[in-house]
């Protein structure tokens, strides 16, 4: 019964530990001629999601953020998918590092 009741905790361990469910909520970013779009996106606040990030553009592209804590490089023509959160209410800016002066962008938590 010892044994059985190990394994059930392990399950549940790693159950818990799963970054991101099917029903976290999804937004996603796209990447083009190295800007964001869209550059703003309005998500709940203090619920975890999932930032899918399409890069249209040929080259890479550094999805950087100081404020969610989160980098991710994503060649050109690739996805990625960020999880972040859950967020406090604020706004939490982004940049895409190897063209900081034209793909900035920023997610507004309400």
């Amino acid at each position: 019964m010892r044994i059985i009741s190990l394994a059930f905790a392990a399950i549940l361990a790693v159950l818990a530990a799963t970054p991101a469910q099917a029903t976290d909520p999804s937004f996603t970013i796209i990447i083009r001629d190295h800007r964001f779009e869209p550059a703003r996106i309005e998500v709940p606040a203090g619920q975890k999601l999932l930032l899918v990030v399409r890069n249209m553009d040929a080259s890479s592209e550094e999805f950087e953020s100081k404020d969610l804590k989160r980098e991710k490089v994503i060649a050109g023509g690739k996805e990625a998918t960020i999880i972040v959160g859950p967020l406090a209410a604020g706004t939490y800016r982004f940049v895409g590092e190897y063209h900081e002066d034209t793909a900035k962008g920023e997610l507004v938590a309400k």
